[in-house]
């Protein structure tokens, strides 16, 4: 098990947005260092964000359409390789397994933020 990170004050956590998204097209990421997919998400009004994601492992591409994630939308842009990567995907990584946090109750509307 990993050891608990600095303690933070809830400030510090009021500042991290998380919000659901929709990911609505997958590709192949072939210039990643690690096999990852390149993720594009619909966040409903917030838009569409990129996301390049380590999940290679235990979902395929067509498993990831449609499906709602949880991710960090207020990071600054990433570049990874030749892509720009514009949000952090959340998820548990267990070895060399990711698997994504999602909602309980499907259909939650794009956008709306975890708190």
């Amino acid at each position: 098990m990993k050891a608990i990170k600095k303690t933070i004050s809830f400030e510090d956590f009021s500042k991290v947005d998380i919000r659901i998204g929709t990911i609505i097209e997958v590709n192949d990421f072939p210039k990643a260092r690690k096999p990852a997919y390149q993720l594009v998400i619909d966040f409903g009004e917030l838009g569409i964000k990129k996301s390049s994601a380590q999940i290679t492992t235990l979902y395929s591409k067509e498993d990831l359409i449609n499906k709602q994630i949880s991710a960090v939308v207020n990071f600054k842009p990433k570049q990874i390789a030749n892509f720009m990567s514009e949000c952090l995907v959340l998820g548990i990584q267990i070895n060399e397994d990711v698997t994504l946090l999602q909602a309980a109750n499907k259909n939650i509307k794009n956008g709306e933020q975890i708190s």
